[in-house]
């Protein structure tokens, strides 16, 4: 019998829901302190999960949620990029 792989979960800093890693987006700081959208979701550094949802990333917007996770100031392109995975403008 096939082995049935376990599904890596992640948080959502907003609502607090453990979900599939592949359901959230990924963002991270680095240790030069640049943030960034890292869709491979390996990339080295801080990271800190979003669900794909507007009112999930108007809400961390809003709360500064990101700010606290990630020890820094996240600059509105980046929620606008975020907008755009949700959107599927981006893939």
């Amino acid at each position: 019998m096939a082995q049935k792989r376990k599904i890596p979960q992640r948080k959502c800093i907003v609502t607090n829901e453990m979900k599939p890693k592949k359901d959230l987006i990924r963002i991270v700081r680095t240790k030069e302190g640049d943030i960034f959208v890292d869709e491979t979701g390996k990339k080295n550094g801080r990271g800190a999960y979003l669900s794909k949802d507007k009112a999930v990333i108007d809400k961390a917007e809003k709360t500064g949620a990101l700010n606290r996770q990630l020890n820094g100031e996240v600059d509105a392109a980046i929620y606008d990029e975020l907008r755009e995975i949700v959107d599927g403008k981006k893939a």
